[in-house]
């Protein structure tokens, strides 16, 4: 049975949605088995309130461009159909879900939660968890997954949940993902000349390279470190 993910984002006039504090933006694209398919939810929202103007510095969003979008109401549905029995996949996932679920109450939809219909994975405990004491803003993990955000200048729900995707991916690819056969490894953007050989199941163990390997050697060892989220058995091993 495939799996599909929903990558999710939201931009909103301020921080809480119990101060009437509403959502503008939605993006949502769609993994399945782990691939981008190009399947994508993404509309403005007219919120009918000010938007704060720390909100705006943010995300560019004003009233003007906003006017004249559907309200939450109007799209409702075709959200819940389009997320329904989907796992969410969000960076700091109580912010958005608690936007969300009070957008619904407030259309007259009160009695549906997204954690009912669908599941929720929150990408920033995972991401504390694999590196901890460090930062891990979405622009941070860009940076220590070498995912490239050059073109996010401001934030944008759809721009952050397609930058999402990319990090999710990369900091959930397991080690043992870089010794898969060939038709994995070129989905996951390896060349040829980088795929690692397939290891034995026998416990790894530390490889000497020659004084003549030992720039490529370190070259494949950044490249390993980096794809396996700073689990790379050799690099501690060598640290040590």
């Amino acid at each position: 049975m495939s799996e599909r993910q929903l990558v999710l984002d939201t931009e909103t006039t301020g921080l809480d949605p119990a101060q009437g504090h509403r959502v503008i933006e939605i993006g949502c694209i769609e993994l399945l088995n782990r691939r981008i398919t190009g399947e994508r939810f993404h509309t403005y929202l007219q919120p009918d309130r000010a938007i704060d103007a720390d909100a705006v510095k943010v995300h560019g969003l004003t009233h003007d461009f906003l006017a004249n979008q559907p309200r939450f109401a109007d799209v409702a549905e075709s959200f819940l159909e389009f997320v329904r029995g989907a796992e969410l996949i969000i960076h700091n996932a109580p912010f958005d879900l608690g936007f969300l679920n009070h957008e619904l109450q407030r259309c007259g939809r009160g009695h549906v939660r997204l954690e009912d219909v669908c599941t929720v994975q929150d990408t920033l405990p995972l991401a504390r968890q694999r590196h901890p004491g460090q930062r891990n803003s979405l622009d941070a993990l860009c940076k220590r997954y070498g995912i490239d955000n050059s073109q996010r200048t401001l934030h944008g729900a759809l721009l952050d949940a397609e930058i999402l995707a990319d990090v999710y991916l990369a900091m959930t690819r397991q080690q043992d993902s870089l010794f898969a056969q060939d038709s994995d490894a070129a989905a996951a953007g390896e060349t040829a000349s980088r795929r690692a050989p397939r290891q034995s199941r026998l416990p790894l163990t530390v490889l000497r390279a020659s004084a003549e390997e030992s720039a490529v050697h370190e070259d494949y060892l950044d490249m390993l470190d980096k794809k396996s989220g700073g689990a790379c058995v050799w690099k501690r091993l060598e640290a040590g």
